[in-house]
């Protein structure tokens, strides 16, 4: 069965304080439900960030910040194993609701072999 990246983003001057325990009580109600239903295969927020960029004299350039230049970054993803897009799409919709934020859904079309 396909895997999808429910990606959440945040604005790049976000302020985590601003989140009140509401937010929190629906994240985690949206966890338990995705898990009851047998789709939530990981989830997880993310923290600060370093940028690394190869450069032509073969040197890495490492900023601060998540991404190189954008005004919001992802706060936050969980990997959901759905049907098609459109089942990952109607939990993507739950986690619009639950963040109070916006979400992005991408297919995971490659994955390493176990061995």
């Amino acid at each position: 069965m396909p895997q999808y990246l429910v990606a959440g983003y945040l604005p790049d001057d976000f302020d985590p304080s601003t989140m009140d325990e509401a937010v929190g009580r629906e994240i985690h109600a949206l966890n338990k439900e995705m898990i009851a239903a047998g789709v939530r295969k990981f989830a997880c927020g993310l923290g600060a960030a370093k940028s690394l960029r190869g450069q032509t004299d073969g040197e890495v350039l490492i900023t601060d910040g998540p991404y190189l230049e954008t005004k919001e970054h992802i706060g936050g993803f969980w990997i959901l194993e759905c049907a098609d897009m459109d089942e990952a799409v109607a939990w993507a919709r739950k986690g619009v609701a639950a963040t109070r934020g916006q979400v992005e859904v991408r297919e995971i079309f490659f994955q390493p072999s176990p061995d």
